[in-house]
């Protein structure tokens, strides 16, 4: 083909066309051409004019038919470029599905992601983010004490703290807000023993008491223990008349002052129950919420035994390769317990399933009733992200983000339902990961299994200091944890899952592993403990940005 468009464009350079031979040929163009006189050439001249047009007739043919042979070469070419991108395309769309997230390579019960780069704030938030908030809840310096004298108390409030030890801490904090807002004198809550746990730990068992009273004298007073002139001290835990019952939650600062101020002046005494998140967060002054974040960031501290075991467990995670490395935390929430109370559906056999159903028919048997409205329900509360995550998905989030197979991971949990087959994926997958019982001696943890609250104690600090903490499901630890690494400056990560999001990509069988990744990073950038803006309701523990930090 390129000889051939090669010799035709000689041609039609070196041939005229017809019609200018014709005129250059007539004897009407004597003057450009005059005539020989030798009659050899005048006989030779008009053969070799008909052999000339014979040949470029021929040329302008084959020109003729090389454009048209290019034309549909083209076409041809650019039916084949739609064919093989179409081809590439159904590839890569078979390729993705066979890579989507819940078909990560599996072997028995192991999961193999691919590997996801490392991206540069993968242990830390940018410095840029988190420069611009700086903690101002604590101790008022050089300030006037406007507490009334000892003798001019209202009188004094009494509180059960109940739950377990993040709820008690809220309490305790809410107990000394209430106080200030009365004017009244605060007895050292109780801790009361919670069902669940079954811990008899006092207030002293857990929390330095000293340091209490001493950093919160100039807010509110606080004593030990009953007054003495109150003789009959059983009374304050069975008599109706000597207890508060009718708080609302999220009662208003004005509520207490209109309605149970009164009833404290006029017993000198009174115990207020129950007391759990009964005062709210934008319907009492800024500082009220200060002092709350005051009593909790600064006041509470844990006994120094506790603090120091914590710190070893701290160290020997981040020394376990033997050089320094970071580490993460994980609160990981899949309990039996919270399993069954989130009446949601899970993936096990039809005898786990049974069991399952057996026990939440005889915890909650309103709830339950016959069970046939729980499936609807739990594909419900699944969509919408109210689910706890299982371990394996916590597992696929991880290496979504770009947590490498080698990462150090601290597992603050109870025991995880399912045992070791449903652990198995997460495990597999990070297989450095490890609890307190696997870093610590049989002694060194005895001293604190007398008391449970002493071991969520332990928990609560190493993810306080860890590099990166990761929820899987709300409540007050996670809340609290989050809250409290946002107080210390906001770089250190703090990961709060969107679930909604997780659970609608792990259930699309058409999610490719890349585009997984993508929404992953994409939508976790902002759920990573940054500074946040408050709004009526979202209470102080998880955000305290306003009314406890200040602009830097």
């Amino acid at each position: 083909m390129a000889e051939l468009r090669h010799s035709s464009s000689i041609g039609g350079r070196a041939t005229p066309s017809p019609r200018k031979r014709d005129d250059v040929t007539s004897p009407l163009s004597s003057d450009n051409h005059p005539l020989h006189d030798d009659d050899d050439g005048g006989r030779d001249r008009y053969p070799r004019d008909r052999f000339r047009s014979l040949f470029s007739n021929h040329f302008q043919l084959l020109d003729e038919s090389a454009r048209f042979y290019s034309n549909n070469f083209k076409i041809l070419l650019l039916l084949i470029s739609v064919l093989v991108f179409a081809g590439i395309f159904s590839v890569y769309s078979v390729i993705s599905r066979l890579n989507a997230p819940y078909l990560c390579k599996k072997d028995g019960i192991t999961l193999h992601c691919p590997r996801v780069k490392e991206p540069p704030s993968l242990w830390e938030n940018p410095l840029s983010t988190t420069t611009s908030w700086k903690p101002c809840a604590e101790r008022r310096i050089g300030a006037i004490s406007d507490l009334p004298e000892a003798n001019e108390t209202n009188g004094y409030i009494f509180i059960h703290a109940e739950g377990g030890l993040n709820q008690q801490r809220i309490a305790i904090c809410n107990a000394v807000a209430v106080a200030k807002i009365m004017n009244a004198t605060l007895i050292l809550p109780v801790l009361k023993q919670d069902q669940i746990w079954k811990d008899q730990t006092k207030f002293e068992d857990i929390f330095d008491v000293d340091h209490f009273i001493d950093y919160l004298k100039d807010d509110v007073q606080i004593v030990r223990d009953i007054p003495s002139w109150f003789t009959d001290k059983s009374e304050l835990f069975t008599s109706i008349r000597r207890t508060v019952k009718n708080i609302p939650k999220y009662a208003p600062a004005q509520f207490y002052i209109d309605n149970v101020l009164p009833r404290i002046k006029e017993k000198k005494i009174m115990a207020l129950k129950p007391f759990v998140d009964r005062l709210g967060y934008d319907n009492v002054p800024q500082e009220i919420n200060r002092l709350r974040c005051r009593v909790n960031y600064h006041a509470l501290k844990f006994l120094p035994e506790i603090d120091d075991m914590a710190e070893q467990l701290v160290a020997r995670m981040r020394n376990r390769t033997g050089s320094p490395n970071p580490f993460m935390a994980l609160h990981l929430r899949f309990e039996k317990g919270m399993v069954g109370l989130s009446f949601c559906d899970f993936v096990g056999t039809r005898a786990e399933k049974a069991l399952m159903g057996l026990y939440r028919l005889k915890e909650w048997p309103r709830r339950f009733k016959d069970g046939s409205h729980l499936w609807p329900l739990a594909l419900q509360k699944r969509k919408e992200g109210r689910c706890p995550l299982e371990p394996g998905e916590v597992a696929v989030m991880l290496r979504a983000m770009g947590y490498p197979k080698e990462t150090q991971i601290y597992v603050a949990s109870g025991q995880v339902y399912g045992g070791q087959n449903r652990m198995a994926p997460l495990r597999n997958m990070f297989p450095n990961l490890v609890t307190k019982e696997e870093l610590t001696t049989k002694d060194e943890l005895d001293g604190f299994r007398k008391h449970v609250t002493s071991l969520a104690a332990l928990d609560f600090l190493v993810c306080l200091k860890s590099d990166v903490f990761v929820m899987t499901h709300g409540g007050n630890f996670a809340k609290l944890i989050i809250g409290a690494r946002r107080y210390m400056g906001h770089r250190q990560k703090s990961i709060k899952p969107d679930k909604g999001l997780l659970s609608k990509s792990l259930g699309d069988p058409y999610m490719g592993w890349a585009t997984f990744v993508e929404d992953v990073v994409m939508t976790h950038q902002t759920r990573t403990g940054l500074p946040e803006a408050t709004f009526p309701n979202y209470d102080i523990w998880e955000n305290p940005l306003t009314p406890c930090m200040c602009k830097a």
